[in-house]
């Protein structure tokens, strides 16, 4: 006794292929917007400009030299 299931087990199929695209659609979207949120609040911040003469000095842009003269400009 055997039956023809072709249609069931290809709807359901669809069916399980729609709830894990859509679980993974929500993940990427909290994912998504969690990771904008932290950004922008990042971004919204100012440095100060001591903290902005540490990063430059850090990447390499300025010298020792340059930032003491700098850094003393700025705490004077």
């Amino acid at each position: 006794m055997m039956h023809d299931w072709g249609w069931f087990h290809w709807g359901y199929g669809f069916v399980v292929l729609f709830w894990i695209v859509l679980i993974v659609l929500i993940v990427w979207a909290i994912k998504y917007l969690t990771r904008n949120r932290q950004n922008t609040s990042t971004t919204m911040r100012q440095d100060s400009p001591l903290e902005i003469l540490k990063k430059r000095y850090a990447r390499g842009e300025i010298d020792r030299k340059e930032f003491e003269e700098k850094k003393k400009d700025l705490l004077s």
